[in-house]
């Protein structure tokens, strides 16, 4: 090997780590990013630091985690923060640098170090140009992205409604390969390949529907603490407020229809992978593929992201280096503890180039592995924070002062909570200890002498949806150009 690396960054959006065939899910088709694993490292216990869109994406592109990056609510209007960003170092240190797909920054056309930005933002043309938008006009569908009805953060599903290389996830695919074939041959280029799918609306292609059409899918997980009758944590009964109770054949059919946008996506990888082949790239190049969060797609009667379980914090990363190196192990499945503030690291690391002093995250490459990760996400009344030691997790929802406490190892589905466990007392202690060493802001206000206190809990939620989870509308002519915070409603994206 000689010269400078290509690399390729692959990010899904609200894909699950668990729902690949490579994990053993039987009831999902993934056999391109199963042989992404087979010739890299999957990285089993990865979590999202803020599974929601807006900060998650922060932390990919700058390294770094939610007390640097300064968004743990999602601030649809907060640009972003000075520091160094993934694609502004690869593009100091000689590289080409080129996104295709969604990139949830303010100001929305901000590069934050791209050479070169083809835009599709889940229907953000209010905000600022689109250039999957812009494709569909000039294919005699102006402003029709979405007028096969199905909300952005809902689970009704139908068939994708124009022709099949309309949809989303073919032209991100397709003005990828262009990118990689319109190269300059004399640099090493970085491509970013950033799918808005699976993150509803829920339609794909009807040939991926029939796929599923007749097949067993696995059924919700169901707990004993999240039973009916059962008193939630104020943030999940707001979550659970918040979505439809889908009976068993509608949840089932939803999950046929998000299982067919993920395999959609692992055939049109192949599609990269080919084109790389073909250009004589790929045996020179890094892959990895990531995703900004999960989905709880009905597990535990919720949905959406947002929550601390695995199904909504943990998500898919793998990992493969150039040919012939021995860097990354081929086949294999770490289980340190990552986050996705650690891919940026990990690439400039694999690359031969200087990771910035800003960078919270480590390289995943390094023998070293962090002895705890702190996740959180929302603030106020929603408030959720987690921490865990690779063994053990420990949820706590400051509205209420309430707790759960996991043994992951042992019980990955998260079915039994060993928070008023007493065997499981020291072990709460610990974790406790270490969550309040990771607390800054407004959550000091909820700790008194050393002490988790949080606060009351307040009567149960009504909640108001008439804007059916940021439904999307006719889109032409353009919408008006709009704040942000108002066309994007900040607890649906």
């Amino acid at each position: 090997m000689s010269g400078k690396p290509n690399v390729l960054l692959i990010c899904a959006d609200q894909w699950p780590s668990q729902l690949l065939g490579c994990t053993g899910r039987p009831d999902i088709e993934t056999p391109t990013i199963d042989r992404l694993a087979s010739v890299g490292t999957r990285f089993s216990r990865a979590y999202s630091e803020t599974p929601i869109c807006g900060p998650a994406r922060r932390a990919l592109m700058t390294g770094t985690d939610a007390r640097v990056h300064g968004d743990r609510t999602f601030k649809p209007d907060l640009p972003m923060p000075p520091i160094p960003t993934l694609a502004g170092c690869f593009r100091d240190a000689g590289y080409q640098t080129n996104a295709v797909g969604k990139m949830h920054v303010f100001p929305v056309r901000h590069r934050i170090g791209f050479d070169d930005v083809k835009l599709s933002d889940n229907g953000r043309s209010a905000i600022a140009h689109d250039d999957f938008d812009a494709y569909l006009s000039e294919q005699g569908h102006a402003g029709e992205e979405f007028l096969h009805g199905m909300s952005n953060n809902e689970y009704s599903w139908r068939p994708w409604h124009l022709d099949e290389r309309h949809h989303n996830t073919n032209w991100v695919t397709r003005e990828a390969c262009k990118t990689i074939k319109r190269r300059d041959p004399t640099s090493p280029s970085l491509w970013y390949v950033s799918y808005v799918a699976p993150h509803p609306p829920l339609v794909p292609l009807s040939i991926y529907l029939d796929l599923y059409r007749h097949r067993e899918v696995l059924p919700p997980l169901e707990a004993k603490w999240a039973a009916e009758g059962q008193e939630l944590p104020y943030p999940l009964a707001v979550m659970r407020a918040y979505y439809d109770v889908l009976p068993p054949h509608r949840l089932a059919d939803a999950r046929r229809a998000f299982y067919a946008l993920c395999t959609h996506i692992d055939h049109q990888i192949r599609l990269l992978i080919g084109t790389l082949r073909e250009e004589q790239l790929l045996n020179d190049t890094i892959i990895c593929f990531i995703s900004d969060h999960g989905e709880m797609l009905g597990d535990y009667g919720l949905y959406g992201k947002r929550a601390m379980y695995d199904n909504s914090a943990a998500v898919p990363l793998i990992v493969v280096d150039r040919k012939g190196s021995d860097r990354v192990p081929l086949g294999a499945v770490d289980t340190r503890l990552a986050g996705l503030q650690d891919v940026m690291p990990t690439l400039l690391d694999l690359a031969g180039l200087d990771i910035p002093a800003s960078c919270t995250g480590e390289s995943l490459v390094r023998p070293a592995r962090r002895r705890h990760l702190y996740c959180e996400a929302l603030e106020g009344a929603s408030a959720m924070r987690m921490v865990t030691d690779a063994t053990h997790k420990l949820l706590w929802y400051p509205t209420g002062n309430a707790f759960q406490l996991f043994d992951i190892v042992n019980d990955p589905q998260e079915l039994r909570d060993l928070a008023h466990d007493p065997a499981s007392a020291g072990k709460l202690d610990d974790l406790k200890a270490l969550l309040l060493s990771e607390l800054y802001g407004s959550d000091l206000d909820l700790v008194q002498d050393g002490e988790l206190v949080g606060s009351p809990r307040p009567k149960p939620p009504v909640v108001d949806n008439r804007a059916l989870s940021g439904q999307r509308g006719l889109q032409f002519p353009p919408v008006k150009k709009g704040n942000p915070s108002a066309v994007v409603a900040p607890t649906a994206e």
